[in-house]
């Protein structure tokens, strides 16, 4: 197929953006103890940190249909990724730093005493997108801005992974998207063999662990996500587009991932956490590429506008939810549905404040020769988050 024709836009990506941020927010609701629900609801909250493989597999697949068979200059490919992120986040920090130093110079909390010991470190790393290479330093100031941390270094290698996959064959992509799977699964799968932390218990509560926040949050652990979303998206620009396959496409994905959602308790946490669900995540992305009819409700404007918002969203819930349902004496307060979904409702006209004031005036002034392009999807890139 011809790289270099004209590609529409993929609205529907960007509302899936929306509803993968929703699921990091209902997974903090979960671990923070505001809203509980039926079985099948807790199972799939408990699980909302795997929306931040879905945004790198995401990531991958949209930086290759955008950028793909296209003219690029390296300084004006990471200008425009400079201003797509670092704004917001900038604004996230700011907004998070008065609560992170209160605590780290106040109170004594195991979370926050390797920062407390580090602060200057902190000070120097977590500005310059670098906290995600030290395990204890990760979570520090914004927790869930680690993500971002590892993005900027899928963006730093993206060109030059791409100059390598073009050259691929179809076979040869395939392949390499199963051994990005294949190497999530070794790495998770020896931490859980070999224990290294010798934990008697290994969840989403284990936050200071070294070798599991490596395996989390190293940028080099997480890179087999985004190349296999890469791989992907030539996949999908090299084959025949019929909306026909679609649905069988995106089903197998859904299937796969409600099987997982079903036997999540069964499946150890480490190869849970870290991109088990890449795969279906992929085939969730190619299969809403095609623009199945039925998928028209994606293209929805106020989905779209959501999906548009799901950065500041990600970004900014977990301090919002804090501030809304902990009373001064730490007791959770509005834990009544209408309690959750005024939160929701705040969070929501907040994250698009954010985009529309802050995200998208920083970006035109830091990357002013950004032109609107065919495509479009450039203005619809994933910049990734999520959290856990």
């Amino acid at each position: 197929m011809d790289l270099t024709a004209a590609r529409p836009r993929l609205p529907a990506l960007t509302s899936l953006r929306f509803i993968a941020a929703l699921h990091v927010v209902i997974f903090h609701f979960l671990a923070m103890q505001i809203l509980g629900g039926p079985g099948w609801y807790q199972k799939l909250a408990s699980i909302g940190y795997v929306g931040v493989s879905f945004f790198f597999v995401l990531s991958g697949f949209i930086l290759v249909y955008t950028y793909a068979g296209r003219p690029m200059i390296l300084k004006e490919f990471w200008r425009a990724r400079f201003a797509r992120v670092y704004p917001a986040y900038v604004f996230s920090l700011l907004f998070t730093a008065p609560w992170f130093f209160f605590a780290v110079l106040t109170m004594n909390i195991p979370f926050f005493a390797w920062a407390k010991a580090h602060l200057k470190l902190i000070l120097l790393m977590v500005p310059s997108l670098l906290q995600a290479w030290v395990p204890q330093a990760a979570l520090s100031w914004n927790p869930v801005a680690w993500s971002l941390s590892v993005e900027a270094f899928f963006y730093l290698l993206f060109p030059f992974l791409l100059v390598f996959l073009v050259r691929r064959s179809q076979p040869q992509l395939f392949l390499i998207a199963a051994g990005s799977w294949l190497a999530t699964l070794a790495l998770s799968g020896s931490y859980v063999l070999l224990n290294p932390d010798h934990l008697a218990v290994v969840n989403a509560d284990v936050l200071g662990a070294f070798w599991l926040n490596a395996l989390k949050f190293n940028p080099l652990a997480r890179l087999p996500e985004f190349l296999l979303g890469m791989a992907c998206g030539f996949l999908f620009l090299r084959s025949r587009r019929e909306s026909k396959f679609a649905t069988p496409v995106v089903f197998s994905g859904i299937v796969a991932f409600a099987v997982v959602v079903a036997f999540s308790t069964a499946i150890p946490y480490p190869i849970l956490h870290t991109a088990l669900l890449s795969p279906a995540f992929a085939a969730i992305i190619y299969g809403l590429a095609l623009r199945p009819s039925w998928g028209a409700f994606l293209e929805n404007r106020l989905l779209i506008l959501c999906g548009d918002a799901s950065y500041s969203l990600y970004l900014l819930h977990s301090m919002i939810m804090g501030m809304y349902f902990y009373n001064q004496t730490g007791q959770v307060v509005h834990k009544t549905f209408l309690g959750v979904l005024v939160f929701v409702l705040l969070m929501l006209a907040i994250s698009m404040l954010v985009y529309r004031f802050i995200e998208e005036p920083a970006r035109r002034k830091l990357n002013p020769r950004r032109k609107s392009q065919v495509v479009g999807v450039e203005t619809q890139t994933p910049p990734q988050v999520v959290p856990a």
